[in-house]
């Protein structure tokens, strides 16, 4: 294999798709997360490895297209009013805690020995937290979408534009002290290309995006939709670039400005292969840019600068969430989650050193803490999760949620999801009066800002129903999702409430015959009706008329109910199977070995009926 200097062969893409097929399926296993597999396998096989690569940070430039591509699949999923809408995350909590983690920070540098501009430009490229690798963690906890993954986009969106204040900083820094190299920009020039920068990316995502892409889903192919896909992702990329700004910023600038367009999903569809196998490269290239030669010789300040590093920033992002009233388990998950330097710091560091402010010795220690720490936080946030008690909410502590007590009302709803939302609907229009409760206080919030009072309160617990009210309520309607729940209060009414009728969510057929057996008054499974409206507008829509199409449906709850009557009485569960329409050609029996005359009928009846199984 050609020595890693000398460029990337064949055999080097090999390597690195054997380290990524390797290491993440192992880390997995050990619930360690893929980025820090990605991350293991780059120092395996980097310089400070196996040696396979000498130049890693050929690789991590052409790498961070992976952050660059998927922070334009966010923007993509980040309509322009939705940005809006978090505007004070962005630029409040946000804000907040760049600016409260880096005053921490910079007074631990000085602490430390170094000097205030030193110690500043340390502590901001800590402050920006990477990017990619809370990203990737929230994807593959499925959090993105939740609030808080929000609020943690937010904070990650105004690091992003953090940069560029900084890279100004620094220059300013180099002048100041006298090392700033005389063919610097002046700032006002700086400030002039990165505005201009963000106007062309503007104006050609609002005006120019959508026609390019009808005129080429008309006359281009596939592979050209692809290709213009990637070229407004580079093209985004290059132009911020080129103004001094945060490519990845460029890339959700235009992904935001293209979420509203038709071609939104082919787009997305178009770039994710890519923003797969770039962003484990990245990680890749981070781990193998490591030195652990640095390491060795600083061991002391590299250990000690990432324990205090993380500390501090740990404890001031849980200050400032809780000043922004977060609670105190989603202050914690973020203050571990970002408690680490990024691949920005690279950056911010590369400039100081490149403008004189920093010595190479700093520069390489500073460098090896931040990736120490991006490769410890799928660590240490995976111990906080465990450590963590299990979460729950408090209903007492919750705004606008009430337990349920001396409830009086002729129904009383248990659960309040989807299927118990539809099923109020034909009661309150009727003015029946109906208790509600529910033991998700986030559902119970949301409910409340559509007209609902619902009441906390599990359904499964006896003194919970005597407080809502089930001896003086009529009917009881348990629309819980969850079978195992539904049957204990089925349980717990017929015991303790014999008079007291009850209606019941079946989720599957199964779960059907044990409320049956139980004695409800009625019950239904969640999905039959909607599956039979569902199929009866199939045949419709297939050229059946609606005679032929309800008589089928009909014929089908006939089956159904046959089916049900059998197996209930059977106690088996595939009694009536032969019931069901299924969609396997039914075999024809045949001989074992075929006759050598043809069969001969012995009568007319019996030639007539030869005939009409011919036919």
């Amino acid at each position: 294999m050609a020595d890693g200097a000398t460029g990337l062969q064949l055999g080097h893409a090999a390597v690195l798709l054997a380290a990524g097929v390797a290491a993440v399926p192992l880390f997995r296993r050990l619930q360690l997360g893929s980025v820090l597999g990605y991350l293991a396998a780059g120092l395996a096989i980097g310089p400070f490895g196996l040696g396979v690569f000498r130049e890693p940070e050929t690789i991590l430039h052409v790498a961070e297209f992976g952050v660059v591509i998927f922070l334009f699949i966010i923007g993509l999923e980040m309509r322009p009013s939705r940005l809006w809408s978090l505007r004070r995350e962005i630029f409040g909590l946000g804000a907040a805690q760049v600016l409260g983690a880096g005053f921490l920070l910079t007074l631990t540098g000085m602490a430390a020995g170094l000097s205030v501009a030193v110690a500043f430009i340390v502590a901001m490229g800590f402050v920006l937290s990477s990017t990619a690798v809370i990203m990737q963690m929230l994807d593959e906890r499925g959090e993105l979408g939740s609030p808080a993954g929000q609020r943690a986009v937010s904070i990650l969106l105004l690091e992003d534009l953090a940069i560029v204040p900084l890279l100004a900083i620094v220059a300013v820094i180099a002048s100041a002290t006298g090392v700033a190299s005389e063919a610097a920009p002046p700032l006002w020039q700086t400030v002039g290309l990165a505005v201009g920068a963000l106007a062309v990316v503007f104006l050609a995502g609002r005006y120019l995006m959508n026609p390019v892409f009808r005129i080429l889903a008309r006359y281009g192919g596939r592979e050209v939709m692809t290709a213009a896909a990637l070229l407004v992702v580079v093209g985004a990329a290059w132009l911020m670039d080129a103004g001094g700004l945060s490519m990845a910023m460029g890339a959700f600038l235009a992904g935001v400005l293209l979420s509203e367009s038709t071609f939104r999903h082919q787009l997305e569809a178009d770039v994710e292969p890519f923003r797969a196998i770039l962003l484990g490269l990245f990680f890749l290239s981070v781990g193998m840019s490591l030195d652990l030669a640095v390491v060795a010789v600083d061991w002391r300040v590299v250990v000690g600068g990432v324990i205090a590093f993380m500390a501090v920033k740990a404890v001031a992002i849980y200050g400032v969430a809780r000043l922004f009233k977060a609670s105190e388990r989603e202050a914690v998950e973020r203050a571990v989650l970002f408690a680490q330097g990024g691949e920005f710091a690279f950056v911010l560091y590369g400039a100081a050193l490149t403008a004189g402010v920093f010595d190479p010795r700093i520069a390489s220690a500073a460098t090896a803490i931040v990736i120490l720490s991006m490769a410890l936080t799928p660590l240490t946030s995976l111990a906080a999760r465990r450590l963590l008690p299990k979460e729950t909410s408090d209903p007492d502590g919750a705004e606008g949620v009430d337990r349920a007590v001396n409830l009086r009302e002729r129904v009383l709803i248990i659960g309040f999801g989807r299927f118990a939302q539809v099923v109020s609907q034909p009661l309150l229009a009727r003015d029946v009066d109906v208790s509600i409760i529910e033991n998700d206080v986030e559902m119970i919030q949301a409910a409340g800002k559509f007209g609902f009072k619902v009441y906390y309160g599990d359904g499964s617990r006896l003194d919970v129903l005597r407080a809502s009210g089930v001896e003086k309520a009529e009917t009881v309607l348990v629309c819980v999702d969850k079978p195992e729940v539904a049957d204990r209060i089925v349980e717990l009414v017929k015991a303790e409430f014999p008079l007291t009728k009850l209606f019941v969510r079946a989720f599957d057929r199964g779960h059907s015959l044990r409320l049956v057996q139980a004695g409800v008054e009625y019950q239904i499974r969640e999905t039959f009706e909607s599956a039979l409206v569902f199929a009866h507008q199939v045949l419709i829509d297939l050229g059946f008329s609606h005679m032929e199409a309800e008589e089928t449906i009909r014929d089908l709850r006939a089956r159904d109910e046959e089916r049900f009557t059998l197996q209930l009485a059977g106690g088996d569960i595939r009694a009536g199977v032969h019931l069901m329409r299924g969609n396997m050609a039914t075999p024809q029996p045949a001989p074992y070995v075929k006759p050598r005359h043809e069969g001969q009928a012995l009568n007319e009846e019996a030639a007539e009926a030869l005939e009409e199984e011919d036919a």
